[in-house]
């Protein structure tokens, strides 16, 4: 059982204030986004295109998680406050709300700009889930997405008042720690995947069904509210990406299998 201290909050200056999930959500972004130029480029595409989309995706996936969260947590944590659904700095992001919004901003662009769309997202899964993991480091400091309250073996408490978890001094289950590793994991299996010869598009759908099994398992832990049928709402999310993401998947192999013969 472990006991952390540590102030979200870097520093403040005046009406400044700089706070680890922000520095560390940037970070990830910026790998996240540098990754993917780089498998990109072997793909035929330019890096700089690659960064010129970023300027769209990173403020789409933003936008999309921020609401998902908004969503999930209205009558228990913004309908009192409204307002402060748009303090996006203070913690509150939900990651299938970003791959959405994400999702749908390379979509359109890349239809604008006639792109291969299944080529370019299996050169970002790397990426994505690399920065998965990273973002989540914000997270364990800031006590953010903590699973339900534990008494071990495995466990942590925050004794600062800036944390985001409902109660201080309370043990509980540390979700995000369990979302590194096995993001960490996933990123290591598409690293080797990705130097397949697969149709385009394969890669990301092995993302999409690795990360929605993890989501769908792990979110028993968490202490979201339940939506439907005894799952939360990422639970539901995951459970459609998985049955979406796997029948695609054979598709593919089908229609590859097929051109072979």
């Amino acid at each position: 059982m472990i006991t952390i201290s540590i102030d979200p909050i870097i520093f403040s200056f005046g009406p400044f204030t700089l706070r680890w999930y922000s520095l560390i959500v940037l970070t990830a972004i910026g790998v996240a986004t540098w990754l993917t130029a780089y498998e990109a480029s072997k793909k035929g595409f330019k890096k700089d295109d690659i960064y010129e989309l970023a300027m769209w995706v990173i403020p789409g996936g933003l936008i999309g998680a921020r609401l998902f969260h908004v969503l999930d947590h209205w009558s228990d944590l913004f309908a009192a406050n409204p307002i402060s659904s748009l303090y996006i700095w203070e913690g509150g992001l939900a990651i299938w709300g970003a791959l959405a919004g994400g999702l749908l901003t390379i979509a359109i662009l890349a239809w604008r700009k006639g792109w291969r769309l299944p080529s370019l997202l299996d050169a970002a899964v790397p990426g994505v889930v690399l920065a998965q993991a990273i973002g989540r480091v914000a997270c364990v400091i800031t006590g953010d997405a903590m699973g339900k309250p534990t008494t071990g073996p495995f466990g942590f408490a925050y004794t600062n008042p800036h944390a985001l978890v409902p109660q201080l001094g309370v043990f509980y289950t540390p979700m995000p720690v369990y979302e590194i590793i096995v993001n960490l994991g996933i990123f290591a299996l598409l690293w080797q995947l990705r130097k397949r010869r697969w149709p385009d598009g394969m890669l990301f759908l092995v993302y999409l069904s690795l990360y929605s099994l993890e989501r769908l398992f792990l979110g028993f832990t968490s202490s979201y509210n339940i939506l439907a049928w005894g799952l939360t709402q990422s639970q539901i999310i995951a459970l459609t990406g998985l049955v979406i993401s796997l029948a695609l998947f054979i598709l593919l192999r089908k229609k590859a299998a097929a051109r072979s013969v």
